[in-house]
């Protein structure tokens, strides 16, 4: 980083002390004091928490304890939250609004918990979304929840982890693939394609996952490539590891759409967009899978910012140079400040994320990271 301070984006770290999560919380207050989160919404506007509920089973998501007083403190500054989450292209527990309050309930998200109400923004089924003429270089149109569109601002509070089309999942994943619609998902998905290897034994695990009804089971699995959305389910939830994508530009144009959808969202908030990153569980793979995972970094904490590539350059950053645990799930030849994302998904570069959003002007790689020094833990409410 060889810009002054001045030109660098501020990124704001509550480091988690002597691994006890639960401090995060009684401190939270003076992050969100200091990151200037309370710029992006006047006293009496909305404010869209847009976030991951959980998958049952799955333990990664940012817990409803820490949201309450997350809510609390935008309450407390004037502002009207509300918790928002768009309906999933797979068949788990969240494909349609009825699912998917089901399942943030179960994760203790409902308004008795958390002091706010929950709208899915993208409606019953996914089809309830705002289209916006973006003229990019891969999406001409986006397709966005329109709950998200129709809120004052938007606060993206997101878990970070690795995943197996992006490498990781952060602030410019959480809001850029999870406040599109259905069909802003499909088009981003729509690049990558799986292929079945010789070690399947038809078992039905991927065709009970796949939400395009892309694959038939006889003596193996056969993919109709003309139904397929490439969203790549199949190669996650696979328990013989039997399929795989077929590796070449698609992850890349899958990023990058990803990018291009946050840009829609990035034009119609101006400065009405906050971000903040829980960098603990830190999975290897996708909330999306209802399974705990063995985190691949000990607790970190959480980070804030106005800016979603700063804050998830920052993110990736600080769970490289952490040590590896235990039975991580990387390499033998790894070692600390190496890439563990690359190290995990060694066919997928990460970093085209942040170099195209910074690209398009959304934000920049380039950031001053600031820690909430442990002395402040006395002055949260």
């Amino acid at each position: 980083m060889n810009a002054g301070a001045l030109d660098r984006s501020k990124v704001y770290l509550l480091r988690l002390y002597d691994g006890n999560v639960d401090d995060i919380a009684a401190r939270i207050d003076v992050l969100l004091d200091r990151s200037g989160l309370g710029s992006i919404a006047s006293r009496g506007e909305t404010v869209a928490v847009k976030m991951h509920f959980g998958e049952s089973k799955e333990t990664g998501h940012v817990k409803a304890r820490f949201v309450r007083r997350i809510i609390s403190w935008l309450q407390h500054e004037g502002m009207r939250p509300f918790l928002t989450d768009t309906n999933t292209l797979y068949k788990g527990t969240r494909g349609d609004s009825v699912a998917h309050l089901r399942a943030a309930a179960e994760h203790g998200f409902t308004f008795a918990a958390v002091g706010a109400p929950i709208i899915i923004a993208d409606g019953l089924r996914g089809t309830s979304e705002y289209r916006v003429r973006i003229g990019r270089k891969h999406v001409d149109e986006a397709w966005l929840g329109i709950e998200l569109v129709k809120a004052d601002s938007i606060l993206s509070l997101a878990h970070f982890k690795g995943h197996e089309l992006s490498g990781f999942g952060g602030a410019i994943k959480n809001l850029g693939m999870g406040g599109a619609s259905r069909k802003g998902k499909l088009e981003q998905h729509s690049t990558t394609g799986p292929y079945v290897r010789a070690t399947c034994i038809a078992c039905g695990t991927c065709a009970s996952w796949c939400p395009a009804d892309a694959i038939a089971v006889g003596e193996r699995a056969v993919i109709d490539e003309e139904k397929c959305i490439g969203c790549a389910e199949c190669v996650v939830v696979c328990p013989e590891h039997a399929m795989s994508i077929r590796w070449d530009e698609s992850t890349d144009i899958f990023q990058m759409k990803m990018v291009e959808y946050l840009s829609a969202f990035a034009a119609l908030k101006r400065g009405r967009i906050g971000y903040i990153n829980f960098i603990t569980d830190v999975h290897p793979l996708c909330d999306c899978y209802g399974s705990r995972k063995v985190p691949i970094t000990p607790d970190i904490g959480v980070v804030a910012s106005l800016d979603p590539v700063a804050i998830d350059q920052a993110s990736y950053d600080l769970v490289n140079e952490a040590p590896v645990p235990r039975d991580a799930g990387l390499s033998e030849s790894y070692r600390q400040g190496s890439d563990k994302f690359r190290d995990l998904h060694p066919d997928v570069d990460p970093a085209i994320q942040l170099r195209y959003a910074e690209e398009l002007g959304l934000g920049t790689r380039d950031y001053q990271l600031i820690e909430i020094a442990e002395s402040a833990r006395s002055s949260a409410g």
